[in-house]
C-alpha cells in the first residue's frame, strides 16, 4: 500500500501579487493595508525584494469572506 504520509501530500503553491489580486479582485494597496490592519494573509518572503502567499492562506481567506457575507 502506498499511503500518503504528510511529507508526501501535495506541496502548497505559492503565489505572487499579481495572482493574488486576480484571485480576491483587490488592488496592491488594498492587500497591503489588509495586511498592515491584519485582515489579510501576510506575505511570505522569498528573498530579500520577493515575496509570496501561501495559496491555502488565499484560499481560507476567501471563504471566510465568503462565510461572512461580504460584512
Amino acid at each position: 500500500m502506498n499511503q500518503a504520509t504528510p511529507s508526501q501530500s501535495t506541496p502548497q503553491r505559492l503565489l505572487r501579487l499579481p495572482e493574488v489580486c486576480s484571485l480576491v479582485g483587490l488592488g496592491k494597496s488594498s492587500i497591503y493595508e489588509g495586511v498592515k490592519a491584519g485582515t489579510f494573509p501576510s506575505p511570505v518572503k522569498l528573498s530579500r525584494r520577493a515575496v509570496c502567499w501561501p495559496a491555502a492562506s488565499i484560499d481560507a481567506w476567501i471563504t471566510e469572506r465568503i462565510a461572512a457575507g461580504g460584512k
